[in-house]
């Protein structure tokens, strides 16, 4: 069976990389003491695996760790005993269990929700987000593992739209077709005619598509 937690990263705990976030839930899961199916070989390891990679130094509200374990345990201890292996800038929001056939958390990834936080030119950047929303093609330079390839990042973003402080964004995420923030801030910068400022970027949903092909949380898929 496996167990499926929703967490955050947040303040300092930001700036751990997505290799070291692994060994630290290692760590801690050894210390939740919850009944953790482990790998076969001459180096056994939790049978674990996170939905998405943070890029360091960006938070999120919306992190999901697929766990199998090897007996049940009861919603309401589980969750409580993460609470108790984890520091408080990583917060165990939720928890739920899935068959084991149900597709991998990974898999069903499709977009995810930002929030983008500039320290300056706001106005700027959301005069830069109307332009985009009014161009039909917006090509950008996109660093991949073979090289960096220019592409047309407009299709890529499904929402863009602002509140009084921040950017909100919703972005595809899938192996094939993904749009980072931090690439979409510099198109939206060079529209707007600024230099790309400092911001804070707050990840506050992971999406899959539901049985009727709309976008929905992944913890409700």
């Amino acid at each position: 069976m496996r167990c499926v937690f929703r967490f955050g990263k947040l303040d300092r705990l930001r700036f751990v990389s997505h290799l070291d976030l692994q060994r630290y839930m290692q760590r801690a899961l050894n210390r939740s003491g919850l009944p953790v199916a482990f790998s076969q070989g001459f180096n056994p390891h939790p049978v674990m695996s996170f939905a998405s990679a943070l890029a360091m130094g960006w938070e999120s509200e919306y992190e999901v760790l697929d766990i199998k374990f090897t007996k049940h345990v009861p919603e309401r201890e589980a969750l409580a005993r993460m609470r108790g292996a984890l520091p408080e800038e990583m917060p165990v929001y939720s928890v739920r269990y899935v068959d084991d056939r149900h597709p991998s958390m990974m898999a069903l990834v499709k977009m995810a929700d930002y929030r983008v936080t500039p320290a300056e030119n706001f106005e700027a950047l959301k005069n830069g987000a109307r332009e985009f929303l009014f161009s039909e093609r917006v090509m950008a330079v996109r660093k991949t593992k073979s090289g960096e390839r220019e592409i047309d990042i407009r299709p890529l973003c499904v929402l863009l739209t602002s509140d009084d402080t921040a950017l909100v964004m919703r972005l595809m995420l899938t192996e094939t077709d993904t749009l980072k923030p931090d690439l979409l801030l510099n198109s939206l910068s060079k529209l707007a005619g600024i230099e790309t400022p400092e911001v804070r970027i707050l990840r506050t949903k992971l999406l899959g598509l539901n049985a009727q092909g709309k976008p929905a949380p992944l913890m409700e898929l």
